[in-house]
């Protein structure tokens, strides 16, 4: 009996030492930013940025939306595509020049991670051009155009050309949903599906136009007035040249 109640003694001991093992494992705190990058992006977000996010990146009505669900991703997106900050916070953000360096935009993103659980910036691997273009026309062509040239919207909002777009800016841009664009959340596409959007995005640049002359790229409306054009440019010198004066 002894026996049975030591070795009973010692699995209680082992189960406890592992369960604490494993608790500690899974409840240890996941690694924070550096706190000079955080100081340092606190600092340029006060000056930057509180006037329309708030000084808690909680939003200010009719002025910034809250920012604690922007992570990492909507923060180094809007930043390096120069779309933040507005001079003025009513107009649409769009591509421009960065306001900030390489190390502000750093430091910028990693306080705005800070403030709540945004997405990470997405990394994935290479993509499929076929599937790619399939995902694309069914997900994003109804307002990009399926060769990413933009337009604008019924209510005044332009929708943004893809031809500048960056592999990180398409994986960033889908997870956050920028301005009226939706989010697309991983189960909506998946990240081998992000990756090939992220591919014909980027083929989108330098398309192959096997049909000639790309025009561009703007659809069949300048495709059917170079045809009207010159087709009927064309047929009239025929008729001018085979015909006869009365």
């Amino acid at each position: 009996m002894r026996g049975a109640a030591a070795g009973l003694l010692l699995v209680a001991v082992a189960l406890a030492v592992g369960f604490g093992s494993s608790f500690r494992a899974t409840a240890a705190p996941a690694q924070t930013a550096d706190p000079a990058a955080l100081a340092g992006g606190r600092a340029l977000f006060v000056t930057g940025c509180s006037t329309c996010h708030g000084g808690d990146g909680r939003g200010i009505a009719k002025r910034g939306p809250s920012l604690l669900d922007s992570g990492a991703a909507g923060a180094d997106f809007y930043l390096r595509t120069g779309r933040m900050p507005l001079a003025n916070p009513d107009q649409q953000p769009l591509r421009g020049p960065a306001a900030y360096n390489g190390r502000e935009i750093g430091e910028l993103v990693a306080y705005v991670a800070s403030l709540g659980q945004g997405p990470p910036i997405p990394t994935v691997g290479p993509g499929n051009l076929s599937a790619g273009n399939s995902e694309f026309q069914l997900n994003c062509g109804a307002c990009h155009s399926v060769v990413g040239a933009g337009g604008a919207l019924s209510y005044g909002d332009v929708v943004p050309s893809l031809q500048r777009a960056t592999r990180t800016d398409v994986l960033e841009a889908v997870r956050v949903g920028p301005g009226n664009m939706p989010r697309f959340s991983a189960e909506v596409l998946t990240p081998q599906q992000l990756a090939d959007v992220a591919t014909y995005v980027q083929y989108l640049h330098h398309p192959e136009d096997r049909g000639g002359f790309g025009l561009g790229h703007l659809g069949p409306i300048p495709e059917g007035f170079v045809g009207l054009v010159l087709g009927l440019g064309a047929l009239l010198l025929c008729v001018r040249l085979v015909g006869t004066r009365a």
